[in-house]
Parts: structure tokens; C-alpha cells; sequence
């Protein structure tokens, strides 16, 4: 599959906000927002993060067909990458061509990551990407509605 990053484009508003949505997804994820199904903080937190100097988000193409989201974020002064690929396409290597990409335009390093230590296809992603494990911690998380270990990670 060819993948590509383009910017997030108006019209890709629907299919990250059903995207987002899909409950295997926010299982493994974890931590998500409180309420994946409304549409209106969905459309601020989509328009914050389009226009926010400090958050660079991309929608990820493959073989020119929206795959899902890539980005990266500054929180609490650590650059941090995030992906969301559409589920239907997990285990093709899109999340990783797509967060090689990402990595490669970010020019801050390190580079920082957590991911719920369940989600092992995740852990994956980001270690093929170079991320190695730095601890873990427990957190709450509102996609499982418990305390659930997150991994750190860190790619130099």
C-alpha cells in the first residue's frame, strides 16, 4: 500500500468523527475522550488541533483512500505523536508507514508516546517507528473506564 499524509481537510470531519467512535478502537486505546459520541466537542477539539501552532495533524491516505489521523502535540513542554487508524485496515503497516512519515518532518527530539499496555499492535507500531519503552505509570482511562498501565516511550 502507498501511504501519504495530507493536511486534514474539511471534508474528512465525518470519517474521523465515526472513526473515532468505533468501540473495538476506544477499548484498546483507552484513553479517549469522555464521550467519543459528541459531535461538538468533537468539532472544537478537530478544529483546535487544525489551527494550533503547536499541534501538527495529518490525515493519513493509503493507496489514496482515508486511512486515519497522525500527529504530534506538545504537553507539558514533551512532544508527543499520536495515530488513529480506521480498524478495518489494522495489521496492513499503515500505522507505521504513517508515523515513519510523521517522525520524519518532526524536527524536535526526543519524540514521546504512551500506549496502553494491552494494545500490543500499538506498542508494535511505535517500536518499528524506533520509540523504545522509558517506564509506565497507571492512569485512568475513559475508553475502559478504569485505571489501566500506560507505557512511555521515547525515540531520541
Amino acid at each position: 500500500m502507498l501511504v501519504r499524509l495530507r493536511a486534514v481537510r474539511d471534508d474528512d470531519a465525518d470519517a474521523i468523527f465515526e472513526m473515532m467512535r468505533d468501540r473495538e478502537s476506544i477499548r484498546l486505546a483507552a484513553f479517549t475522550v469522555a464521550d467519543p459520541d459528541d459531535r461538538a466537542a468533537f468539532d472544537e477539539r478537530l478544529h483546535r488541533m487544525r489551527t494550533s501552532p503547536s499541534i501538527a495533524v495529518r490525515a493519513v491516505e493509503a493507496d489514496g483512500v482515508f486511512a486515519g489521523t497522525v500527529g504530534a502535540f506538545t504537553l507539558g513542554g514533551e512532544r508527543e505523536v499520536t495515530y488513529w487508524i480506521r480498524r478495518e485496515l489494522w495489521g496492513n503497516g499503515i500505522a507505521t508507514a504513517a508515523l515513519r512519515l510523521l517522525v520524519a518532518s518532526e524536527q524536535e527530539r526526543p519524540l514521546h508516546a504512551r500506549v496502553a499496555a494491552a494494545n500490543v499492535g500499538s506498542l508494535r507500531v511505535l517500536e518499528r517507528a524506533g520509540f523504545a519503552r522509558t517506564g509506565s505509570e497507571a492512569s485512568f482511562a475513559a475508553g475502559t473506564g478504569r485505571e489501566v498501565e500506560e507505557l512511555l516511550l521515547q525515540l531520541g
